[in-house]
């Protein structure tokens, strides 16, 4: 027994080893590239991530690992159920404006406002989620294709609103008017890091205990492991999968609202798309198996991955588009053990047919 726990323990480590071995090297190599002097460039690295003064840059990090986090919880459901949702980015968008728009032209008291702001962003990121299961459902669209296509027209519909009918055009940008003032999440004492943060690990809890200890989530995840199972045992998988999706897309929208009352203050054109947060959250989902509370802390690891390099780009000149390159190596690794359960899983299919 001992030697297949030591056997099983090495198939898991190796490959991690593996893929830090691999970053490393890459890096390594790009510095040589560069000219520049590893040791600075790694001292850059921890300092971009974690230091500065009063540890502004960790506060940095912790604002761009919410955001990551929000979404790698969003996908981490619906993944589970068996779901590919990856129209994150677009129920991300629509909680966003959702939330600007309605924060611009609600009136009432901030905090009435704040809360109807939000709980429409949810509302919106889990209908425009809803829709992509409709699509499957009762049209035939498979849910990966349709997911993917919605991202598009409600980007476009944001850019539009955003450039013409909602631009705040004395600021000479994209995109719309302040929201009130008084409904702006407050930062942490001493620090440049709102309460947004406290959302989404309430989202993050949520979603660990609810993966772990509710029916619904065993139900779901019933449902991901073999929906033909599911179903001959009467669950009603249907349902399962609407309901998961909209959950799926109220959290997606949640971190839309999040970064218009804590971060802009107001919807950007492009400000929820161009970081990449929906692709990174699928990223850090699938690097740790869809474990539930391995998700926060892959999110700080690619938060901290991309804070860290624009430090290394300060202190020794090293292009900061080498974070993209490190994460390329990760998606590479990911794909890898993806592909090679997936061919595992045909092979036993195959022998049970057999």
């Amino acid at each position: 027994m001992q030697p297949d726990r030591d056997n099983l323990l090495l198939r898991e480590v190796l490959p991690w080893l593996g893929v830090v071995v691999s970053i490393g090297v890459i890096l390594f190599l790009l510095m040589a590239l560069d000219g520049a002097p590893f040791g600075e460039a790694v001292r850059g690295f921890i300092s971009g991530a974690f230091g500065g003064r009063r540890f502004a840059y960790l506060m940095a990090t912790l604002s761009r690992t919410a955001l990551i986090v929000g979404m790698a919880v969003s996908v981490m459901i619906s993944f589970r159920a068996g779901l590919f949702n990856i129209g994150g980015e677009g129920q991300l968008v629509a909680g966003g404006l959702v939330a600007a728009l309605v924060a611009i032209m609600l009136p009432g008291p901030p905090l009435v406002v704040l809360i109807v702001s939000i709980l429409a962003a949810m509302a919106a990121g889990a209908l425009w989620a809803l829709l992509a299961g409709v699509l499957q459902l009762y049209v035939g669209v498979p849910l990966l294709v349709g997911s993917l296509l919605l991202n598009y027209p409600v980007r476009y519909i944001a850019s539009y609103l955003v450039a013409h009918p909602f631009r705040d055009v004395e600021s000479g940008m994209v995109q719309s008017h302040l929201v009130p003032q008084a409904t702006w999440l407050p930062y942490f004492p001493g620090t440049r890091l709102d309460i947004g943060i406290l959302f989404i690990a309430a989202a993050a809890i949520f979603a660990i205990v609810y993966s772990y200890t509710t029916v619904h989530g065993y139900h779901t995840r019933l449902n991901g492991l073999s929906a033909d199972f599911a179903r001959a045992v009467g669950l009603p998988v249907r349902k399962l999968a609407l309901q998961t999706l909209m959950m799926s897309g109220a959290i997606a929208g949640l971190v839309g609202a999040i970064a218009v009352f804590g971060i802009h203050h107001r919807y950007i054109d492009g400000m929820l798309v161009q970081p990449l947060y929906a692709w990174t959250g699928i990223i850090a989902v699938l690097l740790v198996g869809m474990i539930p509370w391995l998700v926060p802390l892959s999110g700080f690891f690619f938060a901290a991955l991309q804070t860290g390099a624009a430090g290394m780009e300060r202190t020794a000149g090293v292009p900061k588009e080498i974070a993209l390159v490190m994460q390329a190596v990760i998606i590479l690794f990911v794909a890898s053990r993806v592909s090679g359960a997936l061919l595992a899983s045909s092979d036993r299919k195959g022998a049970d047919g057999a």
